[in-house]
């Protein structure tokens, strides 16, 4: 593949270290899945139904079995795979986060049948959620709060999930994208949640609040997913444009901060010794957010392909290459020795885990890893 050029000096070691990490974390957590990791000691906070990030857990399990072709390791995805199904009737939109990353990589031709049953069962389930009225499967109300929310992480997984095989779903993934790109983008820098009123009424929601770094990485990865499997892209790529010009910019911070626009948090060394308790006061208050750079370099490297075959060939290359340079970073600065993406920002507002390793960090890390050295391609998961 054209990606594995020119960096196989560094990313194939990167790969194996963050897989080699997937097997120490399965003897820790067992069961569970793990959510986020102590800097320090690399102990996961642990969940037992794997919350909105469980999918990324079995997604990382299925790279690694994939990588190593050992039947033990794909048995282990499968069976973390089925203890997804529990969410499949609970109202959330990060449905999309949770089948369709824990299911990509084992639901094609000849792969795990259970995996690609579950995912066409999700598939259905978020159809039936979908609001035609608000063009929407709405945020919902698993994880407490409004239901009727449109928020960014509402969007990367169901996209793809939506526009299956099952009839209709084409259609409302068209129209959840759009719907969250238009809202998203009526301000900027680009707001992650939006409350429906009355009418076709909608109005800002404070959480996440202006700023979050993950905002526009999210959007780009369920618009590039968009970008390639709705047949009709009906002005999709100047909304892709406009989201992404900013980021291919010159200059521009390879890894944002948790909070952008406010002011960064002191240095490391200037901040007294705390307990690595998360909610301790003496937290950071706006730490970098190394996961919402692997996921906008995922999206990128989707978006390059694209681009490449769209005879947008400027932004293909510069796309490709701030990917690149974020992988590589990542790798270079921000890896553990044993493996895990470090300086992630799970909530900076409430100062938990503000730079920690993140389950969702490793997976794209591991997945863009993945795509440069040719273990999968940019739309495999």
């Amino acid at each position: 593949m054209p990606e594995a050029s020119g960096c196989a000096g560094w990313a194939a070691p990167a790969l194996a270290a963050v897989l080699a990490r997937v097997r120490e974390s399965t003897d820790e957590t067992g069961a569970r899945f793990p959510l986020y990791a102590d800097p320090a000691t690399g102990s996961w906070k642990s969940t037992t139904r794997g919350s909105w990030t469980g999918g990324f857990w079995a997604g990382l399990l299925w790279l690694r079995a994939l990588a190593t072709g050992d039947p033990g390791d794909r048995s282990a995805a499968a069976d973390c795979t089925r203890r997804l199904a529990y969410w499949v009737e609970q109202d959330t939109a990060t449905r999309g986060l949770i089948f369709w990353y824990g299911t990509a990589l084992a639901a094609g031709p000849g792969q795990d049948s259970a995996a690609a049953a579950l995912r066409d069962e999700a598939a259905r389930a978020c159809l039936a959620a979908y609001d035609p009225q608000r063009g929407l499967v709405p945020w919902g109300d698993a994880f407490g709060g409004p239901r009727l929310l449109a928020r960014a992480d509402g969007v990367p997984g169901l996209v793809p999930l939506l526009a299956g095989p099952v009839n209709g779903g084409a259609a409302a993934a068209y129209g959840h994208l759009t719907r969250h790109l238009t809202l998203c983008q009526s301000e900027e820098p680009p707001r992650p949640a939006w409350q429906a009123g009355t009418g076709d009424t909608w109005t800002p929601h404070a959480a996440p609040p202006l700023g979050w770094s993950r905002t526009v990485p999210w959007l780009l990865l369920g618009a590039a997913d968009g970008l390639h499997c709705l047949a009709e892209d009906g002005g999709l790529w100047e909304a892709v444009e406009r989201l992404a010009a900013p980021r291919l910019a010159p200059g521009v911070p390879l890894v944002p901060r948790a909070r952008e626009g406010h002011p960064p948090s002191p240095p490391v060394s200037s901040i007294p010794s705390a307990p690595s308790d998360p909610l301790n006061p003496l937290n950071p208050v706006n730490p970098l957010d190394t996961s919402a750079a692997a996921i906008e370099a995922v999206a990128l490297l989707k978006l390059a392909a694209l681009a490449r075959t769209t005879g947008r060939g400027a932004m293909a290359s510069r796309a490709a290459d701030r990917a690149h340079r974020i992988l590589r970073h990542l790798s270079e600065a921000h890896l553990s020795p044993r493996g895990g993406l470090l300086n992630g920002c799970y909530d900076a507002e409430h100062g938990l885990a503000p730079r920690h390793e993140l389950i969702w960090g490793d997976y794209f890390l591991a997945s863009g890893l993945a795509t440069l050295t040719g273990l999968t391609d940019p739309f495999a998961a």
